[in-house]
């Protein structure tokens, strides 16, 4: 509809409306929809981007990088990061990360969130004797330790967020040796900008 069919609209309706607040009124009226198609393009636009930066992780199926409707959510299996019973990343799980933090350090307006999974197996005495006492304790170490590893690459710290679920919310049965491995993981939420 052109602008001038638009004012015979109002007219019809006997509204008589200057060009300029009937053009701000449309304007307003359009302006959600473009600012949510905006959103989707630039969240779009890093899943596209991760996808083709950790292909290599992706089909060594240490990763999976999945696309929701206002959201990204990357999933790294624990093997991937750290060494059993342990939340300090050495240099190979860094330079994962590195790898990805281009990619998200300019999303200075999009909340990074990171959760920590374990599976269900007992902390064993040697985590036990440097004071982690339970698997939530544990997830929520590694968890931390995967975001400050983010803001170190330039991740807006405002704008990061960690926490450990311990065993909760399994994706796998903890009855095989592959399904606790699943498990293990350290997922990172990255929302659409305002949400």
């Amino acid at each position: 509809m052109n602008e001038r069919a638009v004012l015979r609209e109002y007219k019809m309706f006997g509204l008589k409306l200057s060009y300029g607040v009937a053009m701000t009124f449309i304007v307003m009226l359009l302006l959600p929809g473009c600012v949510s198609q905006q959103k989707y393009d630039a969240l779009q636009s890093r899943y596209d981007q991760l996808n083709r930066t950790m292909s290599s992780e992706i089909n060594a199926k240490e990763m999976h990088i999945e696309r929701l409707q206002n959201a990204i959510k990357v999933t790294v299996n624990d093997q991937l990061l750290f060494p059993s019973g342990e939340w300090e990343m050495p240099g190979t799980a860094q330079q994962t990360i590195a790898k990805m933090a281009p990619i998200l350090a300019p999303m200075q307006e999009t909340k990074i969130i990171v959760n920590g999974y374990t599976d269900n197996v007992p902390i064993g005495p040697g985590l036990m004797a440097q004071g982690v006492t339970s698997n939530q304790e544990l997830s929520q170490k590694r968890a931390d330790t995967v975001m400050q590893f983010l803001i170190t690459q330039g991740v807006n710290p405002n704008l990061v967020a960690a926490q450990g679920f311990g065993e909760a919310n399994p994706v796998a049965s903890n009855d095989t040796p592959q399904g606790r491995a699943q498990n293990r993981r350290v997922e990172l939420t990255l929302a659409g900008a305002g949400n």
